[in-house]
C-alpha cells in the first residue's frame, strides 16, 4: 500500500497542470493505471480508457477502496445505470496527480490530501466517506519507552507531511507536547520502518503493511494508532466541482452503487471478500488484519460525519484541522476556502429513497 502524503499532495497539484489530459501514464513516476480486472500492473502495461465510460475513477491499495472492485465484477454499477471507467493505481499519489491534471473524475482519496490540493487551487468536492483509519496508521516505540512523555528527547522518525506524521503530532499534543519535544527524524515510510527495525531511531509513525516490518524490532509495541484518534485520518470519493455541477445524476448513480456493493459485501461476504483479496494482492490473513484497522462507515455514519461538530468525528472540523497542519507545517502558504468542500445531499438522497 504505497504513502498517503499531504506534503507530495500541494506538489502534485503544481506539477499537474503539466500532464496531458490524454491516455498516457499518469503521475509523476510514469506507473500505469489500468483496467482495474487486470491482475496488478507491471512497469510496460500501457493504460487503456472506455471511450463509452462517462465517469473515470481511480482507486488503489487500501481497505476502504476494494469495495469498488466489488461493484464491478458483481456489475452493480450496471445495476445502478452508472458507466464507470474503474482505473487502477499502483502509486496512490499517482491517482491524485490524475484528478488533478483532469485524467480523472473522481478519485478515492484521503481528506488530508484533499484538503492540501484544495490548498494548491484544485476545485474539489467530497461527497461520500468510504471509510476511517482505525488501527492501521500507528506510531511503534522500541523497549525503552513506556509512555508519550518517554518520546521526549527521542529519535522519532515519519515521513514528513503524510497522515501519519500528522498522527504523531495529535498523540504528542494530547500529552501536553509539541513536535520540539522529539527529535524529529524525516524518512520516507519505508525507509522509517527499516530505520525503527534496525535499531537506528527510537520511534516510527507508519501505516500498514509497514507497521508489520516495523514491529519486526524485538521488544517493540505499538504506543497509540489512530483508533485512538477517531476521525483523525478518513478516506472519501472526491470528484472535480466541475463534474459534480455539469453530472450531478452521475455522481448520484456512483454513490448509489457504493452503498449497494456494501450491502452486496454484508449478504456475500465470502465471495467479496475473495474478489477483495485479489485485488489487494495479499493472503486471506493479511487482508483480514488490514480490514480489521479500517472502518467502512454507513449511510447513517456518512450523514453524521458531513454536519458540523467540534471533534474530528466533524468532517468539516477535521478539514479545519488538517488546513492548520499544513500552515503551521509550511505545507501550504494559505489555508484553503473550506467552506464548499463538503456535498452531502448525494449520500441524503440515497437515504432518503432507500429510507435508511
Amino acid at each position: 500500500m504505497q504513502h498517503r502524503s499531504l506534503l507530495s499532495t500541494c506538489l502534485l497539484f503544481t506539477s499537474a497542470i503539466f500532464l496531458t489530459v490524454s491516455c498516457s501514464n499518469p503521475g509523476a513516476s510514469n506507473k500505469p493505471a489500468t483496467d482495474s480486472a487486470s491482475p496488478a500492473p507491471s512497469a510496460s502495461s500501457v493504460a487503456t480508457t472506455d471511450v463509452k465510460a462517462n465517469v473515470r475513477m481511480g482507486f488503489s491499495a487500501w481497505p476502504g477502496y476494494f469495495p469498488w472492485q466489488v461493484s464491478q465484477e458483481q456489475k452493480i454499477f450496471e445495476a445502478n445505470k452508472a458507466v464507470v471507467d474503474l482505473k487502477w493505481f499502483d502509486g496512490y499519489l499517482d491517482s491524485i496527480s490524475a484528478l488533478n491534471a483532469g485524467k480523472l473524475d473522481t478519485n478515492n482519496q484521503t481528506l488530508g490530501d484533499t484538503v492540501a490540493s484544495v490548498a494548491g487551487g484544485a476545485d474539489l468536492v467530497v461527497v461520500m466517506t468510504n471509510d476511517n483509519s482505525t488501527g492501521n496508521d500507528k506510531v511503534i516505540v522500541n523497549k525503552s519507552i513506556k509512555s508519550v512523555a518517554d518520546l521526549k528527547g527521542k529519535k522519532v522518525a515519519a515521513e514528513e507531511g503524510t497522515v501519519d506524521h500528522f498522527l504523531l503530532l495529535q498523540g504528542l499534543k494530547k500529552a501536553g507536547m509539541t513536535a520540539k519535544d522529539i527529535k524529529f527524524v524525516p524518512l520516507e515510510t519505508g525507509k522509517a520502518a527499516a530505520a525503527f527495525a534496525a535499531g537506528q531511531v527510537d520511534a516510527v509513525a507508519v501505516f500498514a503493511p509497514f507497521t508489520t516490518q516495523a514491529l519486526k524490532l524485538p521488544g517493540s509495541r505499538e504506543l497509540f494508532s489512530s483508533k485512538d484518534f477517531p476521525g483523525a485520518i478518513s478516506d472519501h470519493l472526491v470528484f472535480t466541482r466541475k463534474f459534480v455541477n455539469e453530472h450531478p445524476e452521475k455522481v448520484q448513480a456512483i454513490v448509489d452503487s457504493w452503498f449497494a456493493t456494501l450491502d452486496y459485501i454484508k449478504a456475500n461476504p465470502d465471495a467479496a471478500n475473495k474478489i477483495m483479496v485479489k485485488r489487494a494482492g495479499v493472503s486471506d490473513v493479511d487482508y483480514k488484519e488490514y480490514a480489521q484497522g479500517t472502518k467502512i462507515f454507513t449511510v447513517e455514519e456518512n450523514l453524521k460525519a458531513l454536519q458540523a461538530g467540534n471533534d474530528m468525528n466533524s468532517l468539516p472540523y477535521a478539514a479545519a484541522k488538517m488546513s492548520e497542519f499544513l500552515s503551521e507545517a509550511g505545507f501550504a502558504k494559505t489555508k484553503p476556502d473550506l467552506t464548499k468542500i463538503f456535498d452531502d445531499r448525494f449520500v441524503k438522497a440515497y437515504a432518503a429513497k432507500t429510507k435508511k
